[in-house]
């Protein structure tokens, strides 16, 4: 009984716990991108368009600059898919704090690696991306992408369009959510852009702060809601 409420009381998909994943995602993106050589941590087409640009005009390592992160991106979603089916049914921790911990052990190292092994940085980071998006894919029941923006804008669009037309509150919500989830993106970007700036690549610990806010909030969400379900039965 008390494994069945762990698994329920998890409630990764949270609200409160997506605002501080989506905060760091925008963050690392902005860190990457203004601090690692102004490569995408997150959005993988606009590296795939940069290595094709870079690839036709014969500059074959900044070709490759772009083209790493992108084959990170691929093992961190197989890597994370891997975690869930090996630690899927662990009863002392939920195999998406575990990626949440991995995470943080990797953004923490990422601190230590200096601006000539940039593409070293910026694959870590990319895996991290990738493992983050598998990982956490609902808010509050709904799809939703914690390292990007495209899917959220569609399913935020298509949420007005409907509201539009059945006026359900309901949907209406999903709108605004959608929206509220881009624009904590765009701030976590911000300050990530701005913290980076500074020269100083263990900004990126600022990320790993924000992460370890949500691994908490998982602990404290499952905490409510199985004394809830107690009180209940």
């Amino acid at each position: 009984m008390l494994e069945k409420l762990r698994h329920h009381g998890q409630m990764s998909d949270a609200l409160r716990t997506m605002v501080f994943l989506t905060l760091s995602g925008g963050f690392q993106d902005g860190y990457t991108y203004m601090g690692r050589g102004q490569v995408f941590a997150n959005a993988q087409t606009g590296n795939v368009i940069l290595f094709g640009v870079h690839l036709c005009s014969g500059e074959l390592f900044a070709a490759l600059r772009y083209l790493m992160p992108v084959v990170a991106f691929g093992a961190g979603v197989y890597f994370s898919a891997f975690v869930r089916h090996r630690f899927g049914s662990s009863r002392r921790l939920h195999w998406r704090q575990l990626v949440l911990g991995i995470e943080i052990a990797l953004l923490f190292l990422v601190g230590f690696v200096p601006h000539s092994l940039d593409i070293a940085a910026n694959v870590l980071v990319s895996f991290v991306c990738a493992m983050q998006v598998q990982a956490f894919r609902k808010v509050r029941g709904n799809a939703y992408a914690s390292t990007m923006c495209i899917g959220n804008l569609r399913s935020g669009v298509q949420c007005l369009f409907d509201w539009r037309h059945n006026h359900n509150p309901a949907t209406l919500h999903k709108a605004l959510q959608y929206l509220t989830i881009i624009t904590v993106f765009g701030v976590g970007a911000v300050f990530g852009s701005l913290l980076s700036r500074t020269g100083n690549i263990r900004v990126i610990w600022c990320s790993c702060a924000l992460l370890a806010v949500s691994f908490l909030l998982m602990f404290i969400k499952e905490e409510e809601e199985t004394r809830e379900e107690a009180e209940k039965a």
